[in-house]
């Protein structure tokens, strides 16, 4: 099947159409969200669409919240897509790439996870010897790993604009004392079972990110997407080395790509060659099937 740049549901009010993922209106309780195959880079969605993307994300997340609901509760429901859209091509957009979720209050913050200094983080240490405020030690390398994972908060931008770096104490402002070191203490606590799980299947989670909101109860909830390719960076620990940056099963590949080029980072998006998204698309691939298959493995 070819790729799905944007949904077009007749059988549902579309509410919200974010980076990559559309939002349909089912009832006063729920949503249908369906995972596209656009990708964004640099707070930019690109105009190309990786193939197969979205069912990859919706896979990846949804075996993730799956594994890791007995530290915090989801969003998800046992609500079929196929139960709500009427049309054959209603349902062969869907197929693969929807979850039909709890609507719950989203946190105005994103909620970071480091293990390894890389990215910002690396050229945050460089000029300042800190990541995101936290002294690191002196003569660290590139993709070292940190001494203790961080817990580096942001906030949440909108389509075009760009997320923030955010102390913890501003983020305490943002949402209260005692649910930012609820947000935190759960995010710590699902990457290391994340990150030990994955080591085992030959994947380093160098850093993630995720997001919560509030049921009608006040209770904290996993929302979104969790440790897709699209929310964190996945390394081949076969191919690890400090001092380098390793190779990526995510869209580091699309970021390094996009940083030969003569582009100011706003839109639009230059288009990109085959080849690249013919890359893209197997890296995807190749974390779902590292990290999913050792839970079914071959007689």
């Amino acid at each position: 099947m070819g790729a799905l740049y944007a949904s077009h549901l007749q059988s549902l009010t579309r509410i919200q159409r974010g980076k990559v993922r559309d939002i349909y209106a089912v009832d006063p309780d729920h949503l249908l969200i369906i995972t596209t195959d656009r990708l964004s880079a640099f707070d930019t969605v690109l105009p190309t669409p990786i193939p197969g993307k979205g069912r990859v994300l919706t896979a990846l997340s949804n075996f993730w919240m799956a594994r890791l609901s007995h530290i915090v509760p989801n969003h998800l429901t046992r609500i079929a897509s196929t139960d709500l859209l009427d049309s054959a091509r209603d349902r062969q957009q869907a197929e693969g790439r929807t979850v039909v979720v709890r609507r719950l209050k989203p946190l105005p913050v994103e909620a970071i996870v480091r293990g390894y200094l890389v990215g910002s983080g690396w050229k945050d240490y460089q000029a300042t010897g800190t990541l995101c405020g936290e002294r690191l030690p002196r003569g660290m390398q590139l993709a070292d790993p940190l001494p203790v994972p961080l817990f580096t908060p942001s906030t949440k931008a909108a389509i075009g604009a760009h997320d923030e770096n955010i102390s913890f104490a501003c983020m305490a402002e943002l949402i209260g004392t005692d649910l930012a070191l609820q947000v935190r203490d759960t995010s710590f606590a699902l990457y290391r079972e994340a990150a030990t799980y994955a080591l085992e299947c030959g994947v380093i989670i160098a850093d993630t990110k995720f997001e919560f909101g509030l049921d009608e109860h006040q209770n904290l909830v996993l929302i979104d997407e969790a440790l897709t390719p699209d929310s964190s960076r996945f390394w081949p620990v076969d191919q690890y080395q400090a001092g380098v940056n390793p190779p990526s099963f995510d869209k580091q590949y699309v970021r390094d790509w996009l940083n030969t080029l003569p582009w100011d980072r706003k839109p639009p998006a230059p288009e990109l060659p085959p080849e690249v998204v013919v890359q893209t698309a197997d890296r995807y691939r190749d974390v779902l099937e590292k990290l999913t298959v050792p839970e079914n493995p071959s007689e």
